[in-house]
């Protein structure tokens, strides 16, 4: 599904149209170097009519929704009785204050396009923006808001499958599909495990040497594991890329202990690395909202995410660490060791990945969880990728938080908080900000 953003520029007549007129050709600039195939009105929207011109020929998932000069609550309420997509308000900085003529009177328009939006959407928190199109304030906002706003365009297009139940005492994985398509706009689709088991059990190792090779590729070690479960790893990797491939699966939240164990005898960690590396979201113990986080996180930023638990802290340092068994995507590994292959560090079978992840600037922890009453909310903090070798047996990334690491974990522990979380490579706590808003989703930041 194709993303469209309007900027829908609105005002009267009676102000000082060559002042505007500057700040409309600036604006667009701006927003055609964000968004190139944003919508833009061939000239300033003066009156209702031409107004309703514009909003005649879009269908925006994203209004942008600027006072070129002052407008009454006519204009706001005409795109609000049309349109339910996300809207930013943004607010022109008056050009010239000289004790003479007031220019624009953006801001008093501002004002009465916001009464109007919240009188329409008591449910929905708008975005505002305040200042001129050559205010780095004002590009980072947009940009912010585009991109939480495509984020929100890919989750309805996004089918997301639960690949068997969750553990026992693993509930808090566990999805509805009438919420992720309520909430969310997602499909989520579930089938046990067994279904692809049952597949992978059927397959030839002709049909499944190319999946190795693939495999091999990407990984190093791989040779030390014995070679039974090097076959039944190419058969559960051909079984699993397959699915997701024909049936356009976006994300999937996969069982993995017992089953893959005591039923199949090879786990299914390298697996989901490999579907992290190739751009399907997985994550491990059928964590549905953990799958989701990761698919975020990558709509966001384009990158592979992290999944895992905090199982250590570093007041000193300032760090946490989270950890899983070995499915992290293997191209989030380590330039010097590479995406090493091991065994599960309980169950002693392999293979699974097995090492410590590259470094990063910029690196934002994310979940989406429950509150004790069932509400959605977002955990988000902010920090960096600490270069560290891996930490335990497993796959491990450490990270240095902005915040105190100690009251972090304290916080997150007393208010509830789930155990498993997206580590997301790259800076991006004000768009998943955003994004709650234009869900109705409420938003923790630590």
């Amino acid at each position: 599904m194709s993303f469209q953003a309007a900027y829908v520029p609105i005002g009267v007549g009676t102000f000082h149209l060559e002042s505007a007129q500057e700040q409309f050709e600036q604006s667009i600039a701006l927003l055609r170097r964000i968004d190139p195939e944003i919508r833009v009105p061939d000239e300033m929207l003066l009156s209702i009519d031409l107004l309703n011109r514009f909003l005649d020929d879009i269908d925006p998932d994203l209004i942008i929704l600027q006072n070129i000069t002052f407008a009454n609550a006519a204009y706001a309420s005409e795109i609000l009785r049309r349109f339910r997509c996300p809207i930013l308000l943004w607010t022109l900085r008056e050009p010239v204050i000289d004790g003479g003529r007031l220019r624009l009177n953006s801001l008093t328009g501002a004002f009465s396009a916001g009464n109007a939006i919240r009188a329409f959407r008591k449910d929905r928190p708008f975005e505002y923006i305040f200042g001129a199109p050559d205010e780095r304030e004002v590009e980072n906002k947009v940009s912010a808001v585009v991109r939480a706003a495509k984020t929100k365009k890919e989750l309805q297009g996004l089918k997301l499958v639960s690949i068997g139940h969750t553990p026992q005492g693993f509930g808090f994985g566990r999805a509805l599909d009438a919420d992720m398509m309520s909430v969310f706009g997602a499909v989520l689709e579930s089938i046990e495990s067994r279904e692809l088991i049952g597949k992978a059990l059927r397959y030839t190792d002709e049909e499944c040497a190319p999946y190795l090779e693939e495999a091999r590729k990407q990984v190093t070690g791989l040779e030390k594991t014995p070679e039974k479960n090097v076959k039944d790893f190419a058969r559960l990797y051909k079984a699993y890329k397959d699915y997701v491939t024909e049936n356009h699966v976006g994300a999937v939240s996969s069982r993995c202990w017992p089953d893959f164990f005591t039923e199949f005898g090879t786990p299914v960690c390298m697996v989901l690395s490999l579907l992290n590396a190739m751009g399907v979201c997985a994550s491990c113990e059928s964590d549905t909202y953990g799958a989701l986080s990761m698919f975020i996180g990558r709509s966001l930023t384009g990158n592979s995410c992290f999944f895992g638990d905090p199982v250590s802290l570093d007041e000193s340092e300032n760090s946490v660490t989270f950890w899983h068994c070995g499915m992290a995507s293997c191209d989030l590994a380590r330039k010097d060791t590479g995406a090493e292959v091991g065994v599960h560090p309980n169950r002693k079978l392999g293979p699974t990945m097995e090492f410590g992840c590259e470094k990063a600037d910029a690196a934002t922890i994310f979940r989406v969880g429950r509150d004790e009453n069932g509400s959605f909310r977002f955990f988000i903090a902010e920090g960096s990728v600490m270069d560290k070798p891996k930490q335990f047996s497993g796959t491990s990334i450490v990270v240095k938080t902005e915040s105190r690491c100690r009251e972090l974990v304290e916080n997150a522990v007393l208010e509830g908080w789930e155990p498993h979380y997206a580590v997301i490579y790259g800076k991006c706590a004000e768009e998943l900000e955003i994004l709650g808003h234009m869900l109705g989703i409420r938003v923790c930041r630590f």
